[in-house]
C-alpha cells in the first residue's frame, strides 16, 4: 500500500471534529468469524463519535472502552447480545487520520480483515475524503501517571506535551519476533508511514487451537504474519524488520481511540496487548484527578 493518497498535515485542522465528505466501503472476510461482510463508513454530524452499526440486527454500538466485553486476541465492543470484534484496526485508522464523527456499518459481527493492517482502512478514507466541521475537538488531557500491570507486562500514561507520544516494546520467545523498541509522536503522517502497513501476527504453533476454540476461522497467510521460531512462513516476507512491534503499536492507537476523545500525554508501554490497553483506559476515567478535558484554547496554551 506505498503511495497512499496524502492526508493534509496543517495543525489547523487539529482544533476542529472532522467527519467523511462521503459514504464509502467494502467486503471481506472476518479474521475470527471467518464469514463475508459488508462494511461502509458513513459521515456523521459533529459530537456523534464513532458509532458502529449491525445492519444485521439494528443495534448500535458505541465505540468506547466501556462498551469492551472481550480482549481475547482482538477488542470486542457490545450492546446487549450484539457485539463487534476486532474493532481495533478500523479505529486505529480513524484516529491515525483524524477522523472524529462516523457511522459505520456492518452486517456481520466483525468487520473485514482485509490485509490484517489499517492501511487499506486509511486508503477507503482518503478516498472518501474529509470534511472540517464547525465544532471543536476536544481531548482528555493526562495529568497524572496511571499505570496497569500483569507479570513483566505494564501500559501507562503519563503527563505530557499537547499531542500523544507513544513508546512500546515487545519481547517474544520466538526468534523471528524477539526483541523490539518503537516510539513516536502520533500524527496522520507518522500513522501513515510508520504505523499502518504493520500486519498482525501469530505463532504457528498457537494456530490449532485457536481455531478449535472458534477464533481465526478466517485466518491465512494472506492476512496474517505467521511465525515458526527463527522463520517468517509468508512468502513475501515482513514489510519491515520491526513489523511485530509496530502492529502492537498499531493495535494499541486503536485500543486507545476508545477514549472517545484524543488523548494528550504520553503512553508507554512493554509487552502490552489489548487487555492491558482496555485496563489503562478504565484506570484513568476511574480516577477523576488523572485527567482533565480540554479545549482548542487551552491546547494552544499547553503547547507553548
Amino acid at each position: 500500500m506505498d503511495g497512499l493518497p496524502q492526508a493534509l498535515e496543517s495543525e489547523v485542522t487539529a482544533w476542529c471534529q472532522q467527519t467523511l465528505k462521503a459514504p464509502i466501503g467494502c467486503v471481506g472476510v472476518g479474521l475470527h468469524c471467518g464469514r463475508r461482510v459488508s462494511m461502509t463508513f458513513r459521515p456523521a454530524p459533529a459530537d456523534h463519535g464513532i458509532v458502529f452499526r449491525r445492519t444485521d440486527l439494528g443495534v448500535d454500538i458505541q465505540a468506547r472502552f466501556d462498551r469492551v466485553v472481550d480482549t481475547r486476541l482482538s477488542t470486542v465492543l457490545a450492546q446487549g447480545d450484539a457485539r463487534i470484534g476486532t474493532v481495533e484496526h478500523v479505529m486505529a485508522a480513524l484516529a491515525g487520520c483524524g477522523i472524529d464523527n462516523v457511522l459505520v456499518e456492518l452486517d456481520g459481527p466483525e468487520p473485514p480483515i482485509l490485509d490484517c493492517s489499517a492501511a487499506q482502512f486509511v486508503f477507503l478514507l482518503d478516498c472518501a475524503g474529509t470534511v472540517q466541521q464547525s465544532a471543536p475537538r476536544a481531548a482528555i488531557e493526562i495529568r497524572r501517571r496511571v499505570r496497569v500491570s500483569d507479570g513483566s507486562a505494564f501500559a501507562e500514561l503519563r503527563p505530557g506535551p499537547a499531542g500523544l507520544d507513544m513508546a512500546l516494546s515487545i519481547d517474544f520467545a520466538a526468534v523471528a519476533v524477539g526483541r523490539q523498541a518503537l516510539s513516536l509522536r502520533l500524527t496522520p503522517n507518522t500513522f501513515r508511514h510508520k504505523l499502518a502497513r504493520a500486519r498482525t501476527f501469530v505463532m504457528l504453533e498457537e494456530i490449532d487451537e485457536l481455531r478449535a476454540a472458534g477464533l481465526a476461522q478466517g485466518g491465512s497467510l494472506e492476512n496474517a504474519v505467521v511465525v515458526d521460531q527463527a522463520r517468517v512462513l509468508n512468502p513475501s516476507g515482513l514489510r519491515m524488520p520491526d513489523e511485530f512491534v509496530r502492529h502492537k503499536l498499531l493495535d494499541a492507537v486503536g485500543d486507545l481511540a476508545l477514549a472517545g476523545a484524543l488523548l494528550r500525554g504520553r503512553f508507554i508501554a512493554h509487552r502490552s496487548g489489548h487487555t492491558l490497553n482496555n485496563r489503562l483506559l478504565q484506570a484513568l476515567f476511574a480516577d477523576r484527578a488523572a485527567w482533565r478535558e480540554v479545549v482548542p484554547a487551552q491546547l494552544s496554551v499547553a503547547a507553548e
